[in-house]
């Protein structure tokens, strides 16, 4: 007991520290701070930081403290409003944009404060190492945004690359210093003005061919000055005007790179047509005056959605992906994170039941002449011993033939909270759905591999044939199958939090497999609830063919299932706008509303009155055709 507690107390004065660090570093007192989960992330002026370890090490803390300095570092330095501004068009380079940004920031920090530098140092060496850079062969152009990071990191601290990460470094270290010396120069000496940085930074990127002659954000300076009417803030002291969400709005994480490489794609921050398939919707802000529409898919092959290859896709279930301790030990560190959420959740889940349940009232139809005995109308018979014997029988109620089924985004921008409160929030609905007789069905989607598994690897092999579609390897989990009891699967649902689980996504062949499972099952009514945060994304995937590819046919999957499927389908989406995607749809800003909107969104689909929808004369077929099995 006395080492527990002494355990408890070293635990507590760590996060006290930390979080006055952080403080400190960001130059704001008004932070509020939070501890769980294994990433970090920053909205507003609430941050949250993964929870230390039971047994800290010297290695642990210093990635703690690495973790919550790169999120001070972006509160301090980063304006998001003008790095949205300033951002490139094409999505290859606004991967690197961020990228280089993200060096930037944590360059100052290292420069002006040996203590941070020491802390990103050990941050940026587990990342490298993490994400499995030492493998890395030859120029992965995937991977050009992280290389970059590195190089500029290099240029702007004088701090050598980790080895882990040579073999991603080394191979674009000629190809930079031929094309890119000039700017890599300019952005030294401009280090501390994030406006002339970010027209450096995409000079570097056109240098690279990456970007075309035309793209606005190659020179923007005197136009934003011309503007505002002051010249663009330096980086001595915090900046008072701020974005309130520095590294949620701009697309920059706390540990390093973009947003897009988690979960977002350039569609999320690029306006466009929200009527036609495969381009971004209008942002919550409205359209920018300034950027330019992006290019529509052009019609040809690469318009037509497709795989690669399937042959390294798989449907696996949660149990065959570790073993039991491990499970275990997961769904102990999922009640113990979540457990003050339970109690609010399991609250609307019970309202939720008393709905439920409410709508199965019996309904008895009188006066048959076979079914169950009617032994309130005998008295006739006694009265009048000719009189028949009357038979009473239940009304079927659509309400008890229904399935529902949650598909929830495995994607690597849903680590930490997002994914934590889907894993209860699932958990619970399923237990209450269960109770009230409807069967209840929860689905992951991620990939197998980060940037291009196998499917890849055999393109390459093939010598890179242009427009080959989908390029990663897909992994469809199932956490509980609609004919397995609760109690069997709960454990399950304790995978989610696994480290190195979660991935890219690829939305529109997830939707189609989730929808086809449906399709077999006999219930007469049945619904579809994705729990996603943003839209589709993969890297390898995007590399090779248009922009909006995995968009697109995102797009017409919902489409087709909207207007032809008998299948329900509703959509709540966690930090990005779904609406533009989905005809049934909420976005939640806070992971922490997720229970709550849950139980409410299917409260009103019940009380919706069951409409006949027609039948699919056919399973999808050309650009829905992708892994419909």
């Amino acid at each position: 007991m006395t080492n527990k507690r002494a355990s408890e107390d070293a635990s507590n004065l760590l996060k006290r520290v930390t979080a006055a660090a952080l403080r400190a570093v960001a130059g704001r007192g008004d932070i509020g701070i939070t501890y769980g989960g294994t990433d970090s992330e920053v909205r507003g002026n609430r941050v949250r930081l993964p929870g230390p370890p039971a047994r800290s090490g010297p290695a642990e803390i210093a990635r703690l403290r690495g973790s919550a300095d790169a999120l001070a570092l972006l509160l301090r330095y980063h304006d998001s409003a003008l790095h949205r501004r300033r951002m490139p068009q094409t999505q290859p380079a606004r991967l690197i944009f961020d990228a280089v940004e993200q060096a930037r920031v944590q360059a100052l920090g290292s420069n002006r404060m040996s203590g941070v530098a020491d802390n990103l140092a050990a941050l940026i060496d587990h990342n490298c190492r993490a994400k499995g850079y030492a493998k890395v062969q030859g120029r992965d152009q995937a991977l050009l945004a992280d290389a970059l990071s590195l190089i500029v990191r290099e240029r702007l601290t004088g701090a050598r690359t980790p080895a882990a990460a040579a073999p991603l470094v080394d191979p674009w270290r000629s190809d930079v210093a031929s094309h890119c010396t000039a700017q890599l120069d300019r952005m030294v000496s401009c280090v501390d003005d994030q406006a002339a940085f970010a027209e450096a930074s995409a000079q570097m990127i056109h240098a690279l061919g990456l970007m075309d002659d035309d793209d606005p954000s190659l020179d923007r300076d005197s136009e934003e000055r011309d503007e505002d009417g002051t010249q663009p803030q330096q980086a001595d002291e915090p900046s008072q005007t701020q974005s309130p969400d520095p590294g949620g709005e701009s697309g920059l994480t706390a540990a390093g790179g973009s947003r897009m490489q988690q979960g977002e794609t350039a569609a999320e921050t690029t306006p466009g047509d929200e009527g036609a398939p495969g381009e971004g919707g209008t942002t919550a802000a409205g359209p920018s005056p300034r950027r330019n529409r992006r290019p529509e898919m052009p019609e040809n092959a690469g318009a037509i959605y497709r795989p690669y290859t399937t042959a390294f896709d798989e449907v696996v279930s949660a149990e065959n992906l570790c073993d039991a301790d491990e499970l275990g030990r997961l769904r102990q560190h999922l009640d113990q994170q979540l457990s003050s959420l339970e109690g609010v959740v399991a609250r609307l889940a019970n309202r939720l039941q008393r709905r439920l349940l409410a709508k199965q009232t019996r309904a008895w139809q009188f006066d048959l002449d076979e079914g169950m005995l009617d032994a309130g109308r005998l008295a006739r018979v006694v009265v009048d011993p000719v009189h028949p014997l009357s038979f009473k029988q239940e009304k079927e109620t659509d309400f008890r033939d229904t399935i529902v089924t949650l598909l929830i985004d495995n994607s690597g921008s849903m680590r930490g909270r997002p994914i934590s409160v889907a894993a209860m929030s699932a958990d619970i609905l399923a237990r209450t759905l269960e109770r009230c007789g409807v069967k209840v069905e929860i689905l992951g989607f991620t990939t197998r591999a980060w940037k291009g598994g196998s499917s890849r690897e055999r393109w390459v092999g093939d010598g890179r044939p242009k427009l080959p579609g989908r390029l990663n390897d897909l992994r469809h989990i199932v956490y509980k199958s609609a004919d397995q009891p609760w109690r069997r699967s709960r454990r399950n649902l304790g995978l989610m939090l696994r480290e190195g689980l979660l991935k890219e996504n690829i939305d529109g062949e997830a939707l189609l497999w989730a929808h086809n499972r449906l399709l077999g099952r006999p219930e007469h009514r049945r619904v579809l609830m994705v729990i996603s945060d943003g839209a589709p994304v993969d890297d390898a995937t995007l590399s090779a063919n248009p922009g909006n590819f995995l968009e697109r046919h995102l797009r017409d999957v919902i489409g087709w299932i909207q207007e032809r499927s008998p299948v329900e389908l509703t959509a709540i989406g966690i930090g990005h706008d779904v609406t533009r995607y989905y005809r049934r749809a909420v976005t939640l800003v806070d992971a922490e509303e997720l229970g709550g909107t849950m139980m409410q969104n299917l409260a009103d689909l019940f009380e919706e009155d069951g409409r006949a929808r027609p039948q699919p004369r056919t399973r999808p077929t050309g650009r829905l055709a992708g892994r419909a099995n």
